[in-house]
Formats: C-alpha cells, structure tokens, sequence
C-alpha cells in the first residue's frame, strides 16, 4: 500500500507565496475586485499600487481569507485559504489596513499575548522582533501612547512572531510623517535582506519606487500592469527631447519625419516620442538640413507619470469594471495575522 500525500504539499509553479487567478469579488452589483491575476515571487518586494479605492484591500482580505471571492481563487504557497482555513497561514503574515492592540496593555504584554495564541516558539522572538523594529526601549510602555508609526512597527513586530516567509503589509507608511516613512522602508529593506518575501500594498509612489522590484497596478478593481518595475519604466522611455541651433525650423523636419509621434515644442526645446532606428535617421535628416544638434537626450518616465496614465485611462487594458467599491465605503475590518486572528 502506497504513502498517503500531503494534501498540503503541492508541486510546480504553483506554490509562489501569492498566486491570484481570475480573482474576482462582487457586492451585490458593484464589482469591487474585476478577475485580477497577479503571482508573487519567492524574495520579491512586491508593491501592488493603485489608488484609495481601487481594490487593493480587497484583494489582501480574499487572500488571508478573511472574505471569499466570489469567483476565481489566490494561493499562499500553493494553499487555498478557503480550503485549508488557518493552515493555509503557516508561514504567513502581516496586517491589513491598519495592527490593532489593546491600548491600556503595553507593547511587550500584546506581543505575549499573541505569542501565546501562536505557540511553536513566538513567545522566544519577542525580543528580537521588538529589537528589529526598535521599541526595546518603549517595550514596556503603553500602547496608547505610542505615535502611529511605532503603532505600525509594533504591527509588524507581531507579525515576526510567527517567522514568516511571506510579510503582507496594507499601506504600512499611510499617516506616517517623512521621518516615520524613511524608517518604515528602512524596516522593510532590512526584512527583505534577510529573505522574507514582502508584499506591499500602497498608494505612495515614491514608497514604491524605493522599495519594490515587482509590481502590479490596479484600476477600479482590474490589474492594468504586472511585472519588474524596470519594464514598465522601459516600455515609457521612447520619449526624447532635443535642443538644436534652430528648434523651429528643428520642428518642422521632425514633423516631417515618418514615425515620430506626439511632436512638440516647448521653452526648452522639441519633444518627441520615436523608436531608436527612426531617431537615427531624425539625427541625419537634422545634419542635411544644416541644423546643430546640441542636446537629444531620452526622457525616462518617473513612476508617477506611468502611474497616472495607466490609472486615469491612458494604457489601461480595456474597459474599467462595471461598478466600483471604494474600501471605505465597505464596513471597516483590521486584523493583525497573528494566532487566531488569522483563521
């Protein structure tokens, strides 16, 4: 008689951290989540942006399995929440939307606490969890009167009980000033340094450009771009601008060169987008017409400006989703992945 297999092991691709397919949550007639793909990788730092509203605590919530998706499913190391139920936790964890704790406790009494719904060792990494997020000193302090971003690293503290391989954090920078957010991606490069798989939710830009090598954006519920952040800058970067010893006649011959688009002058120059063969024969045509190149320089795309054109319609795959749930408009839900929170 043959071994019995472990329903919990599973083979192939499948057991990325986070895999999404055809993920789809729906509230009566507003679509709130649209048939979103996304696969997370083994040591990514994984940003899925987009704006207040678009779907993105949503999908967090199906993937903890803290809501079921109305249709198609996500994974967390190739196990289904909504068939293994806390199992499907093991290696996990994280916060979303914001920790909670109890503000008359202090920060090491919740940390023992929640060590003692998760046992297997937690109670043994309090103190280097509080270490990793610097509140040794104010370990011993009350909640209640802790700042918002200790609040929020006191979350992540929480999470570290459990050893996980995957961190899902839900805007963690959200309310924090300039000081908070330089030390909250601090935290989170040093995390990923040490091989924990991260996914971030957020809708800072410029706390995704520092921090995340991959990432998906999402559109009133539908993904319009996944992938290495290096791409989508790429894709972009087919804009250039060139000063010359004429600009306006410069214009002229740029207009009427074939396969240049979107010519423009400005005070600083002409500007154009074009493929580098056809700025080749730009450069040329330039030269025979006896005008003095003194700049042609590609303009890189910042992520604010592919941000905005994917979200607001510019390059967004297909039409937007029918309806769309703002998350604030849905009954407020925080939960620390921590013991039994989880289940």
């Amino acid at each position: 008689m043959g071994e019995l297999s472990d329903p919990l092991t599973v083979d192939g691709d499948d057991d990325a951290p986070v895999r999404a397919r055809g993920l789809v949550k729906r509230y009566d007639e507003i679509v709130a989540v649209d048939h979103v793909d996304l696969t997370v990788r083994t040591g990514d730092v994984y940003g899925y942006l987009g704006p207040n509203g678009a779907g993105k605590t949503t999908s967090l919530r199906m993937a903890l399995g803290l809501i079921t998706p109305t249709e198609g499913s996500v994974t967390l190391f190739g196990r289904d929440p909504q068939r293994f139920g806390a199992r499907a936790l093991d290696g996990v964890a994280g916060f979303v939307e914001a920790p909670r704790f109890y503000p008359y406790l202090s920060g090491m009494t919740n940390l023992q606490m929640l060590a003692s719904l998760d046992g297997d060792g937690a109670a043994s990494r309090i103190e280097g969890a509080l270490a990793t997020v610097d509140l040794s000193a104010r370990a011993k302090h009350k909640v209640g009167g802790y700042s918002h971003g200790m609040r929020q690293r006191l979350g992540i503290a929480a999470a570290l009980l459990r050893a996980p391989r995957l961190l899902i954090l839900d805007e963690p920078a959200t309310g924090l000033d300039p000081a908070g957010m330089r030390d909250m991606r601090t935290l989170i490069r040093r995390l990923a340094s040490e091989g924990i798989t991260v996914l971030l939710s957020s809708h800072q830009l410029a706390e995704v450009e520092e921090l995340c090598d991959r990432v998906a954006i999402i559109r009133r519920g539908r993904v319009v771009y996944e992938g290495a952040l290096s791409d989508l800058k790429h894709t972009a970067s087919n804009s250039y601008h060139l000063r010359t010893s004429d600009d306006g006649l410069a214009l002229t011959v740029c207009r009427a060169q074939s396969g240049l688009r979107d010519v423009r002058r400005d005070e600083d120059g002409v500007r154009f987008a074009a493929s580098e063969p056809e700025v080749e024969r730009l450069s040329i045509a330039l030269i025979e017409g006896g005008i003095g190149i003194r700049a042609l320089a590609p303009q890189t795309a910042s992520l604010e400006d592919l941000f905005f054109r994917l979200t607001e319609g510019e390059g967004a795959d297909g039409p937007p989703a029918r309806g769309r749930a703002r998350e604030a408009d849905r009954p407020a839900e925080a939960v620390s992945v921590t013991g039994s929170d989880a289940g």
